[in-house]
């Protein structure tokens, strides 16, 4: 059995270039945990994206399979394992071919149990002998690397310490996408640990005290000193940890880890937490470490818990135990953040040439259909701009710093014949469901696309989305204590915008002529005063004299104070009408 290495991985990847009459992919994952398989569509111009049209999980733990082998004998996949493993891979095969995905576009690749089975050489003749598809053995570092861009792929440009906590390893390493070969660098310098959450918590479970507490020792020594190496090998990562640094952001990939991500969703201070997906979630470091407190509610808490499955809840104090090793190695975190990406996500952008690879996921997501559209869309972004100081968009969470503008400006105009209420309530909604993987959309991202676009119908509510709404806020609050005022404003400039130009514009020309826009803000005079934000409409005189001026500035005026939680901001808004 030869593994997949550094040194040759690439050339056993399916080509992939934008001339290909077909950018269906397939790839299986043979994880310790599970056996994964997606389908994946990379066609121009938004391979970027990774988009998955197809997903199944094969509830087959290879490492429980190990495990089963009696003490003392070298491990062994057992019999029944052998046959049953052969059929699901043939299962999916099928699938794939029915979805058109080329044969040379399927991929299957296995990780640490198929590294330590005495017997994975009949595992994959049988493979192969049933479905006609090889198997790659992937080494650590590749395993490494596929794990780090995955979790990656969410992202543009990065720098943290991503983690991956697979059923039988765990992976460490470090990625600032500034540095040239960064995604080769990660792989080589980076650190495979063998306890993954499967095989920690079968210690944990089946061994004698003394076997726990070395193994406990086993992963904490690992665990520091693998943070320790890569702190000398990144100047950039040792000055997260030095005397005044800001602290190091994680990136957590995995079941293990989004089960623990899962865990502290549960937990988080809003609830009901409104955003469905764990991709994209981030806390704090303090609520990271308070590993005693999530401990606590999975022994005791015996309900359902979103995203942990029964196996996942009987993992947990393994999880638990990885993170408590992290906590003590690494002194300053800062953030965690939880990514639905992993191994085929990452063998997937490898995949694609550099130029592609790092570009911005929401840049090809917003990228517009034509050439008229994108130049409309431009104009919108800059009456938008203008109506929002420089110093808000460079410092507090809007659409514009989260570069999603261009998908609130695609929607302005839809459903212009559906009531303003229910508009209000779709939106909402939207941007929490859209593509639920989607790279780039971050939970803060889509809690101020969700309040920015529902707020351009209405910054109200119907009951029976009130405490949606509510929890949007106080998350889009936790981010910074102005999000929500300037959220509910950038809709509401844009519900202006649309009753100056009701119809959907199709030249920028028109548009720029119908409405100018200039913002200034200013602090407050005294102390106990609101901040004053002073807006300046330019407008035909014929559009002034037909809304009036009530109609116009009637919904701007509104705005004002707002209190989430124990968080009060108060400013207010002065607006003048001219005609141009």
């Amino acid at each position: 059995m030869e593994l997949i290495t550094l040194d040759n991985f690439a050339a056993i990847m399916p080509a992939w270039h934008p001339g290909l009459s077909n950018h269906l992919y397939a790839l299986v994952d043979m994880g310790s945990n599970g056996i994964r398989f997606t389908i994946s569509d990379l066609t121009p111009p938004r391979s970027r994206l990774l988009r998955c049209i197809y997903r199944e999980r094969a509830d087959i733990s290879l490492f429980d399979a190990l495990s089963t082998t009696p003490p003392g004998e070298p491990l062994r996949f057992p019999e029944e394992v052998i046959f049953r493993v052969p059929k699901v891979l043939s299962r999916f095969k099928g699938i794939a071919l029915a979805y058109g995905v080329p044969l040379e576009h399927i991929s299957i690749f296995a990780t640490e149990a198929m590294r330590k089975a005495s017997n994975a050489a009949a595992m994959l003749e049988a493979i192969y002998a049933a479905s006609g598809l090889q198997v790659q053995v992937i080494a650590p570092e590749v395993e490494t690397l596929f794990g780090a861009m995955g979790a990656r792929s969410a992202y543009g440009h990065v720098k943290g310490l991503f983690l991956d906590l697979g059923g039988g390893s765990v992976q460490m390493s470090y990625i600032d996408t500034r540095l040239d070969n960064y995604e080769l660098q990660a792989a080589r310098y980076g650190k495979s640990l063998p306890f993954g959450a499967a095989r920690l918590s079968n210690i944990l479970r089946n061994q004698n005290t003394d076997t726990q507490a070395l193994a406990r020792n086993e992963l904490q020594d690992g665990v520091l000193r693998s943070f320790t190496d890569l702190r000398q090998q990144y100047q950039s990562l040792a000055d997260t940890q030095a005397e005044g640094g800001d602290g190091i952001d994680l990136y957590l990939c995995g079941g293990g880890f989004r089960g623990y991500g899962s865990m502290l969703m549960h937990s988080d201070p809003i609830q009901p937490y409104p955003i469905p997906t764990i991709g994209g979630y981030t806390v704090d470091g303090q609520r990271f470490r308070n590993v005693v407190a999530l401990r606590e509610i999975n022994a005791t808490h015996d309900g359902k818990i979103s995203g942990m499955s029964k196996r996942r809840r009987l993992q947990f104090p393994a999880v638990a135990e990885v993170v408590e090793a992290l906590a003590a190695a690494i002194p300053r975190i800062r953030s965690a953040t939880f990514c639905s990406g992993g191994n085929r996500e990452g063998a997937l952008l490898m995949r694609l040439p550099g130029s592609i690879r790092e570009s911005n996921p929401l840049s090809t997501l917003t990228q517009a259909q034509d050439e008229t559209r994108g130049e409309v869309a431009k104009a919108v972004l800059e009456i938008l701009e203008a109506a929002v100081p420089a110093v808000v968009r460079q410092w507090i969470p809007t659409i514009f710093s989260l570069r999603v503008a261009p998908l609130f400006i695609d929607r302005i105009w839809s459903r212009q014949g559906d009531p303003e209420e229910s508009n209000a309530a779709l939106e909402l909604r939207h941007s929490l469901t859209f593509d639920p993987n989607c790279p780039g959309l971050t939970n803060i991202a889509r809690t101020v696309l969700a309040l920015t676009t529902s707020a351009r119908w209405s910054t109200k509510q119907a009951p029976a989305d009130e405490v949606l709404h509510q929890n949007l806020r106080a998350l889009a609050s936790s981010a910074h204590p102005e999000a929500v005022f300037w959220a509910e404003y950038i809709g509401t400039v844009a519900a202006t915008l649309c009753k100056i130009v009701p119809v959907a514009p199709v030249a920028p020309g028109s548009l720029r002529a119908a409405l100018g826009i200039d913002a200034n803000l200013s602090e407050p005079v005294s102390e106990g005063l609101p901040k004053v934000l002073k807006l300046q409409l330019t407008v035909p005189e014929t559009t002034r004299q037909a809304l009036g001026y009530d109609t116009l500035v009637e919904s701007l005026k509104q705005l004002g104070k707002q209190k989430i939680g124990l968080s009060t901001i108060s400013l207010k808004v002065e607006v003048e009408v001219s005609a141009s």
